[in-house]
């Protein structure tokens, strides 16, 4: 018996890895987070599969669920949004397995940060504007490390990724304004790869307004940096006539 935790993708369902999908058509006991996770993708677990949704059950239950399925041999597919390394609340419930003795392996999803980016059509590392991105979240009820505060994140001027944050924008705004600049582009993406998707963009002096306007209070992710938009960078080096690498040799200069 295994507990596969299978990222199930942003929304769309076709976004899912081969291996996920699979995962679900064959496993005897589903438990599914229901807040993104499309129904078509459950219309494909196979007939008598037992499917419970999460989004109710405390963090002892999913695991007495998920004991339950074990006891009897069954394997699990605990199905959650996006990719279950980021902002997935599953390193817990693992470590309550292992603890129970319970093996389980991981599916890879596609995160909503990257269907973020691929719907507003952005490469989030453009060279010579930004190499680097921040994946993060404002402070609210869940508190974040006195380290990676939006402020000391902000420094570095970095394309920033916020998820779990739309509700928080105004701090998210004021807080970045200091070292992004008032001008700095914002995109807004709510239910990324969805077919209610919808996508604000602005800047850091009117995203608010525009977000307010739109009434998006949930599902979003903001994404914040100078790549956004860009269009005056530096082609990369890897395609370059007069760059060598290990598949192709730079043309000999004349």
């Amino acid at each position: 018996m295994t507990v596969y935790f299978v990222g199930a993708g942003p929304g769309d369902p076709e976004l899912i890895t081969l291996k996920g999908a699979r995962i679900i058509r064959e496993a005897p006991v589903i438990l599914y987070t229901g807040s993104l996770v499309p129904e078509s993708l459950l219309r494909e677990a196979k007939s008598g599969a037992k499917i419970t949704n999460s989004a109710s059950m405390t963090l002892e239950q999913i695991i007495d669920y998920m004991a339950e399925a074990d006891g009897q041999g069954k394997d699990v597919a605990r199905v959650h949004t996006g990719d279950p390394s980021i902002f997935g609340s599953t390193a817990e419930q693992q470590r309550q397995l292992t603890l129970k003795g319970i093996p389980f392996e991981i599916v890879p999803g596609v995160s909503s940060f990257t269907a973020a980016a691929a719907s507003v059509r952005q490469e989030l590392t453009l060279p010579e504007v930004s190499q680097t991105v921040i994946i993060t979240r404002a402070e609210g009820r869940t508190p974040v490390p006195e380290a990676e505060a939006l402020e000391s994140l902000a420094k570095h001027q970095a394309t920033m990724c916020l998820f779990l944050s739309i509700t928080l924008l105004t701090k998210v705004v004021r807080t970045l304004k200091p070292a992004y600049g008032e001008d700095c582009p914002v995109a807004v993406i709510h239910k990324a790869s969805c077919p209610d998707e919808v996508i604000i963009k602005g800047v850091l002096s009117d995203i608010q307004a525009k977000v307010r306007k739109a009434k998006i209070t949930s599902q979003s992710i903001i994404i914040v940096g100078r790549v956004i938009g860009k269009h005056d960078f530096a082609d990369s080096r890897l395609y370059a006539e007069n760059f060598s690498h290990g598949y192709r040799k730079a043309d000999a200069p004349t």
